[in-house]
């Protein structure tokens, strides 16, 4: 191989291995799999405050509204109130006596840096038995949905004996799993040494 020709394919080869990476990548994010963090104002634009007497669930329907993952964050802002962070008990009974974390500087923000359940609640006990309470329920960043449970075994069924029947079914081909897969071809350690090695020619 003459040195023009061995420059000319490495060239080839350097800009099919950016054209893979940046496709990739951009397939990526179109799909949803690289998301930047986001900060979730609590509450919108209501903001952290004891809610109405008709709408005790705000926090509930709001939190149900939104996803958050891995890396985001809540804002919390308000006036003469605070925030706790609590284990579930302490969500659901209003109970202040163990919390995780107390905040009180009118603008909160809490990094939610892994997956699970955050309770938090107001620390004005009024305000939280009247719903001032919020409950986020944090999945990786790669989960699209809250995994599925699998479907339960169906009922045991009275053994009956069966006589053996011959297996009609077409051998499988030889030739199926032989040969090199194309995406392996493409896979970006065998590129570079494809790049490496037409590089020792030059």
């Amino acid at each position: 191989m003459n040195k023009n020709m061995a420059s000319s394919l490495l060239g080839v080869l350097c800009i099919f291995l950016i054209v893979v990476t940046t496709t990739a990548t951009a397939a990526a994010v179109h799909k949803g799999r690289v998301k930047p963090p986001t900060e979730f104002r609590v509450g919108g634009k209501l903001g952290w405050r004891e809610p109405d007497a008709n709408h005790t669930d705000m926090y509930e329907l709001w939190a149900t509204k939104n996803r958050f993952r891995i890396g985001d964050s809540l804002y919390f802002e308000y006036r003469n109130d605070s925030v706790l962070e609590v284990e579930k008990q302490g969500y659901y009974h209003c109970n202040m006596t163990a919390t995780l974390a107390s905040f009180n500087d009118g603008k909160t923000v809490i990094n939610l840096d892994q997956p699970g359940p955050f309770y938090f609640i107001s620390g004005a006990l009024d305000h939280c038995k009247n719903g001032q309470r919020l409950l986020v329920d944090v999945i990786n960043p790669n989960q699209t949905s809250p995994p599925s449970r699998p479907p339960p075994p169906p009922p045991a069924q009275p053994s009956i004996a069966v006589s053996p029947q011959p297996d009609d079914s077409p051998a499988p081909s030889p030739l199926s799993n032989s040969g090199v897969s194309v995406r392996a071809l493409t896979s970006f350690p065998v590129l570079v040494a494809l790049a490496t090695f037409v590089a020792s020619l030059v």
